[in-house]
């Protein structure tokens, strides 16, 4: 049997797929978590074959989480499902450890062999997907114009963002600046913008 460890936030798709699966004959679901920060303690305990994660959950997110359970669990193979198919997201997954990552539209069938494959060692990837990653090319930012965008998306000002940061405002302008640059907008909304539409943030 292969066990599988679910992460998913919305309680009725976690069920349905914990149903799913688990109507298969070689893969048994033997946990279902709905936040990020529960992933690697739930993980740890009943060590899964393989962790099927989404990105964006309340208390942490999956790629984050990916990235931990490849140290804390080597043997746990990783597979994003995920509603969001942006290029960041699946090269940011790949980049933190993930064995596969698939859309949520995709057939269960899909979903089981995918499973099935990443266990046996093998990498699964949209194929639509990949070639949109490949199409957009690798994120240009850096991870502090990354951290400067992710406080500009609430509409913090650049003081709020300096003392958040513990920058100084002309530094944090500098990051901004860059950020719009590399984007190719015209002010920081927009760049935010660009980078959430790409998985870049």
């Amino acid at each position: 049997m292969i066990r599988v460890l679910l992460a998913e936030d919305q309680g009725m798709m976690r069920g349905a797929l914990a149903l799913l699966l688990d109507l298969e004959p070689d893969l048994e679901v033997v946990a279902q978590v709905a936040t990020g920060d529960q992933i690697v303690p739930v993980a740890v305990r009943v060590r899964p074959d393989v962790a099927l994660l989404d990105i964006e959950m309340p208390g942490g997110d999956g790629i984050t989480a990916t990235a931990e359970l490849r140290r804390r669990l080597p043997g746990c193979k990783v597979l994003i499902l995920t509603t969001f198919g942006r290029p960041g997201y699946l090269r940011r997954a790949m980049e933190a450890g993930a064995s596969g990552f698939l859309v949520k539209d995709g057939p269960v069938e899909q979903l089981a062999a995918a499973v099935r494959r990443v266990r046996a060692g093998e990498r699964v990837v949209d194929p639509a997907l990949a070639a949109a990653a490949l199409a957009a090319g690798p994120d240009p930012l850096t991870d502090r114009e990354r951290d400067v965008l992710r406080e500009s998306a609430g509409g913090a000002t650049v003081a709020d963002i300096a003392a958040r940061l513990r920058l100084s405002e002309s530094t944090v302008r500098n990051y901004l600046s860059a950020a719009i640059t590399k984007t190719g907008t015209r002010n920081r909304i927009e760049a935010v913008g660009i980078a959430l539409s790409n998985g870049w943030l």
